[in-house]
């Protein structure tokens, strides 16, 4: 049985493992996931059996692919043997229509960790699963053999995007699908306000006062078919209606006293209703009210795939209450985590990139800074950074440069070097501003694994002199040599106009020394821009408990 976690967590590695070590059953009030897609540049080989030699170097962290391999059979016999017998038939019979490729592969896995996010729902929590089109027929039926076709409760739709240009041939695809189940009849639900439609607020709130509230008129006298009211008959401002008035005279003096009344051409009064007074309606199953992130919006941190913070708010103040636990399984960015935090939520994280982690890391340190969480599987030891480099260099690569706060350096964030060459020398890059003209400057980064000498670092001056960087960081695994150190030497000092200081021009840092903290890069205290800052978020104001409590 997994311990009970008792502080807002990320983990980093793959989310099946660690849902089985460490959530416990039935600990979580709230699941967002939104998984890679089968779609982007992969859309067109999806059903595409697995051939040829591609390095997986080549593939993007990012990259919605899935791919049938051993892992994939692996899986698959498990959920055949081991899941409910429901769920073996059920991946069995999809073999068998789709075939061994990769939307097999990519609903295998995605089966069993439903079936293990199904586990660790309380019988009152929700699942909401974000998917694309490409899928979203064979998750349905995924999801509705795990959790029963009773416990589907919506297809949301949402509108990520404007109409496209781009496509000639058919409709442009500009909605996303998210699946909400819930684990049992006995689900909270608390029904999100929507908007009211544009063309009702034109044709009935057609007035403007000067703060510029909209309003309409509505009368305030009874009429024949509703007969008369002795009680209500009476005489206000020079007026008797026949029939009587529609509220007694001191509610209809506070109308006036909040200049909510109109007379009109007539002399009759006609009430005020104000559209910000009106409740709103409820909201629906399609969600076209929140836009994508624009290019220039403050939210926006480059990640390929991030969500509009307001799509999770909306999601978890609808499915959850304050206090409540909620699980992100692919947490990306961590949009979702942001979104938990802002609404005093507690919450758990899952990614397996350090990229993801070293990004909401980030995020949370400047949007939340005094956000408490702790980090489970990223190396803490030099034992743990060899074992990592041993297991993918990729991996080792993007979480050595965040010890430093760089950003990986590509054509995307997050994209694996393909060929050795491809990416000219540079790892990781920090920008930093350190002067009057704003000009920005750059530190570029190496990282090496392996063995390393003084040619490294001749190659590093020679990167440093045709990028035109004002800095040259070299994080390596292995101590490196006398010879080393006196060619970092022999490269002079990058000298700081804002702060009239100078500093290395090449810095040697083994992963040791960060570690333990002996180590640290010097570059002046400026004002750094390596990864786009979250903007601040004030937090709602509530008692937090254990994790699991």
């Amino acid at each position: 049985m997994p311990k009970p976690i008792t502080e807002n967590t990320l983990f980093y590695g793959d989310n099946l493992p660690i849902l089985r070590e460490y959530i416990p059953d039935e600990s979580i009030d709230l699941v967002y996931l939104d998984p890679p897609f089968n779609s982007n540049r992969t859309y067109n080989v999806l059903f595409k059996q697995e051939s040829g030699q591609d390095s997986e170097a080549q593939i993007a962290a990012f990259e919605d692919t899935w791919h049938w391999n051993q892992a994939a059979e692996e899986t698959y016999h498990e959920l055949v043997t081991a899941a409910p017998a429901h769920v073996g038939q059920m991946i069995g019979a999809l073999r068998g229509f789709i075939g061994q490729n990769q939307m097999m592969a990519y609903l295998v896995m995605m089966a069993a960790r439903l079936v293990e996010l199904h586990r660790v729902l309380k019988p009152t929590a929700s699942l909401y699963l974000h998917c694309d089109p490409t899928a979203s027929h064979y998750l349905k039926i995924v999801l509705d053999t795990i959790f029963g076709p009773q416990s589907y409760q919506n297809e949301i739709i949402w509108r990520r995007t404007t109409a496209h240009n781009t496509t000639s041939r058919r409709f442009g695809a500009i909605t996303d699908t998210i699946f909400f189940y819930t684990k049992s009849s006995r689900y909270g639900f608390t029904p999100p306000a929507g908007l009211h439609d544009d063309k009702y607020i034109a044709d009935f709130y057609r007035y403007t006062d000067s703060n510029g509230r909209r309003y309409r008129l509505d009368k305030i006298e009874r009429n024949q078919a509703l007969g008369i009211r002795p009680n209500l008959i009476y005489e206000y401002k020079g007026y008797t209606p026949t029939w009587g008035w529609m509220m007694v005279r001191e509610k209809l003096e506070e109308f006036d006293r909040l200049d909510k009344l109109v007379w009109n051409s007539k002399g009759r009064p006609l009430r005020k209703i104000y559209l910000d007074e009106v409740e709103k309606p409820k909201l629906g199953n399609l969600w076209n009210d929140i836009p994508p992130i624009a290019a220039s919006a403050a939210e926006r941190l480059g990640y390929p795939t991030q969500k509009p913070i307001a799509l999770l708010e909306r999601i978890i103040a609808a499915s959850s209450n304050p206090g409540d636990v909620v699980l992100d399984p692919f947490c990306g960015c961590g949009t979702s985590i942001a979104a938990a935090q802002k609404l005093g939520r507690r919450w758990v994280g899952i990614d397996i990139t350090y990229l993801s982690i070293a990004l909401q890391k980030n995020r949370l340190n400047t949007a939340f800074p005094d956000a408490k969480y702790k980090v489970i599987g990223e190396p803490t030891s030099l034992d743990d950074a060899r074992q990592l480099a041993l297991d993918d260099r990729f991996q080792f690569q993007w979480w050595a440069i965040s010890l430093i706060k760089a950003r990986p350096h590509g054509g995307q964030e997050g994209s694996k070097q393909g060929k050795k060459g491809a990416d000219k020398g540079i790892d990781g890059l920090i920008t930093f501003i350190d002067d009057h003209t704003r000009k920005p400057k750059r530190v570029i980064v190496q990282v090496k694994s392996g063995k390393v000498n003084s040619r490294d670092i001749r190659d590093l001056v020679g990167t440093l002199d045709r990028e035109s960087a004002a800095i040259g960081a070299f994080l390596t695994l292995e101590e490196p040599t006398r010879d080393m150190r006196t060619e970092a030497a022999t490269a002079g000092y990058y000298h700081s106009p804002g702060w009239n200081q100078n500093y290395p021009r090449i810095q040697i840092l083994t992963v040791k020394g960060l570690l333990d903290g002996t180590a640290r890069l010097e570059v002046p205290p400026a004002e750094f821009v390596t990864f786009k800052q979250a903007q601040q978020v004030k937090e709602e104001e509530h008692t937090q408990k254990g994790l699991f409590d």
